[in-house]
């Protein structure tokens, strides 16, 4: 039996007082106990960790089929599992999103990188029966000013969503930061797609949109959520096609490129803790 847990304790307490206040709040099993926020932290070490092997490989003549193999490796090598692998049928241990690839591009040993190319690398690993996520982009090389732009603004979105978040802030706020900005950079954000509670599988509730209209809209966020915030920006339009080849390969509807950048969060009584970045 799972000891007391005097944070899931207290966040029960102030559920009951905001509701009776016509207040929207996560449910109690959104909020996660010390022990499990123990193990979910080691597992978000772990990923970043991941992570870093890729950086440190990742470069122009690399196949995205060689970087799966260094997160399946690594992730070995320190204990873990790709949580990736076999997820609903994904066939490799990491995704790999190549340029006009918004989300889920599958590894392989033909798609190799070139100069001026954009990618983001999206890694999951299960450590100690915990989960934890981030994804990286990477520019490579000598990339045009326009991808370096987009990443760069991509990057500041999550940077704006970060600003400020700690509990009793609206969920809504965050997509309401992250679109505003890329929308004033002349960008479009995928809204079909979003981030995710964490830590105990690998999709959890909430859902955590990249857009929202105006600020103060959504359930307020308590200490022991923990989730992803992992904006997807387009260079044109939002829109998308899901590759009906293979059902994972997530590519912008007009071929422009599309970035993101994702972190795992905590959030604390007194702000927030970025668990895997």
């Amino acid at each position: 039996m799972e000891q007391a847990s005097p944070l899931r304790e207290r966040a029960a307490a102030l559920i009951h007082m905001l509701r009776a206040e016509g207040k929207r709040t996560p449910s109690l099993a959104m909020i996660k106990s010390e022990r499990e926020i123990a193990g979910i932290r080691e597992a978000g070490r772990v990923n970043s960790l991941v992570l870093d092997a890729v950086a440190a490989m990742i470069g122009e003549g690399v196949s995205t089929a060689e970087i799966d193999n260094v997160v399946m490796r690594e992730t070995k090598r320190l204990g873990g599992k790709p949580t990736c692998l076999g997820f609903q049928g994904f066939p490799r241990a990491v995704c790999t999103s190549v340029n006009e690839v918004i989300c889920h591009g599958i590894p392989d040993e033909r798609v190799i990188l070139r100069k001026g190319d954009i990618v983001n690398v999206d890694c999951t690993t299960t450590y100690g029966g915990y989960v934890g996520d981030a994804s990286r982009m990477f520019i490579i090389g000598q990339a045009d000013a326009a991808a370096r732009r987009l990443v760069r603004v991509t990057e500041e979105c999550l940077a704006l969503a970060l600003a400020g978040l700690g509990p009793m802030m609206p969920l809504g706020d965050i997509g309401y930061r992250i679109a505003r900005h890329a929308h004033e950079n002349g960008y479009t954000v995928v809204r079909e797609i979003g981030g995710h509670g964490v830590g105990l599988s690998m999709h959890e509730e909430p859902f955590v949109s990249h857009v929202t209209a105006k600020e103060g809209q959504g359930m307020l966020l308590l200490p022991g959520m923990v989730f992803t915030i992992e904006p997807m920006v387009n260079e044109g339009s939002r829109f998308f096609t899901c590759d009906k080849r293979d059902g994972w390969t997530v590519r912008t509807a007009d071929g422009r490129r599309s970035a993101q950048v994702e972190h795992m969060l905590l959030i604390t009584e007194g702000g927030y803790e970025i668990l895997s970045r």
